[in-house]
């Protein structure tokens, strides 16, 4: 394969990573109010993600134009979009729109994130492409907008400096100099190990997973113990078709299969 190909390749490969990384990202934003220690202000400050993602709506790369043809990156290919669809968000337009919303609406970040004059600017870029038909298909960019049009006219008060305690990756340093100098023996140890198993390997690595994921297993696991599905006291024994209804005697077994014959009938 030539050099070129390979380099074509990579190029692909990246940017789809790329584009399933943004995704990953806008799943983060949804849970700011539960992110652990220090990551909030690395993600405001440190990496000004909100100024990120104004330049990917302002240059948006899953687009482009060929011979006068608008074409957009979806489901894994570029695709030719037709005139009466240039107008629709993709999905990837989406997943940007969604991100800035949750930085910039939640009460966490406001109070975090530094609005100086850079920031500023870069934020009220957006107002040009919320256009009525872009709110129409996402109805929660109203509130963006009245965010954007209160920010023009005033001059947030920069965050307090609070005392910020941040995680240090103690056992991840560790592995690093211990191992140091050694990662490509440890890598063809993995591929060994791990990426070329034999065939009675992976039957065993199977086994496991098949116990594991068993229901003995998993009901042995859990804290409490099974109820008759007639008279509620601990049960012993369990319908043997479906599995999952118990009972604690057979005459509550025959008691109940009239109600339960038809979901016995869908799980078995």
């Amino acid at each position: 394969v030539p050099s070129q190909e390979l380099q074509k390749q990579a190029e692909t490969m990246e940017f789809e990573i790329s584009l399933k990384a943004l995704s990953v990202l806008r799943f983060i934003t949804d849970q700011v109010e539960s992110l652990p220690l220090s990551a909030l202000t690395r993600m405001l400050n440190t990496h000004n993600l909100p100024c990120l993602l104004v330049e990917l709506v302002e240059h948006c790369p899953w687009s482009c134009c060929e011979a006068d043809k608008l074409k957009k990156f979806e489901n894994g290919t570029w695709h030719v979009v037709p005139p009466e669809d240039q107008v629709k968000m993709t999905k990837l337009d989406g997943q940007v729109w969604l991100a800035l919303l949750n930085l910039l609406l939640s009460p966490e970040c406001r109070c975090k994130y530094h609005f100086d004059g850079f920031n500023k600017s870069q934020l009220l870029k957006l107002r040009a492409f919320l256009t009525d038909v872009l709110i129409d298909q996402l109805p929660n960019l109203v509130e963006m907008q009245r965010f954007l049009s209160h920010l023009a006219v005033t001059e947030p008060a920069p965050p307090k400096k609070d005392l910020v305690l941040e995680q240090v990756p103690v056992i991840w340093d560790h592995i690093l100099r211990k191992n140091a100098g050694k990662w490509e023996a440890i890598a063809k140890h993995q591929v060994k190990r791990v990426f070329s198993p034999t065939e009675e390997e992976l039957k065993l690595q199977a086994r496991r997973w098949a116990q594991t994921y068993s229901l003995d297993m998993m009901e042995a696991l859990a804290p409490d113990k099974p109820r008759c599905s007639v008279c509620g006291i601990e049960a012993a024994k369990r319908c043997s078709r479906c599995r999952n209804e118990w009972y604690c005697t057979r005459a509550c077994q025959v008691q109940h299969w009239q109600k339960h014959k038809a979901a016995c009938n869908l799980m078995a």
